[in-house]
């Protein structure tokens, strides 16, 4: 049986997004009401140009004392986020997130649409298994390369 593509193994497909103006308030009642944990931030001709996550809100929102209703996802957003194509294998894109240290990717098409969020809830233990044993063949790698 051949590895799953992140497109494949998605949960949801559509696309939660903002605008970079929008502030973390509406962002999280945007999250709480799709039950994901990150909003994509697109401005106004629908390019991706950040993304903003739980992780973000606690981090650079609440852990500040910033105002959620005041601030807006262009101060909080991790901006010009890792995308992959829906062909991106499963255990490829668990090792970017392993090795870059987040666990949401965006997924676009060639053509630049935006098809969804890979989020590391979607892969199965086999691919994330999968991912770590590449993570650490990676660290090997490099260890013995100095």
């Amino acid at each position: 049986m051949s590895e799953r593509t992140v497109l494949q193994s998605m949960a949801q497909r559509h696309v939660v997004s903002l605008g970079p103006q929008a502030s973390a308030y509406e962002a999280a009642c945007v999250m709480t009401r799709a039950n994901c944990g990150s909003v994509l931030v697109l401005d106004a001709s629908g390019a991706l140009v950040g993304i903003v996550t739980e992780r973000d809100l606690m981090t650079r929102l609440l852990a500040k004392a910033q105002d959620p209703r005041t601030t807006q996802l262009q101060a909080i957003m991790t901006p010009a986020p890792q995308t992959v194509p829906p062909q991106t294998r499963v255990a490829e894109a668990v090792l970017i997130m392993i090795e870059r240290g987040f666990r949401h990717l965006p997924v676009v098409a060639p053509t630049g649409r935006i098809l969804g969020v890979f989020s590391v809830r979607d892969a199965l233990p086999r691919e994330i298994g999968n991912a770590v044993s590449m993570a650490e063949f990676h660290d090997g790698i490099n260890d013995a390369l100095g």
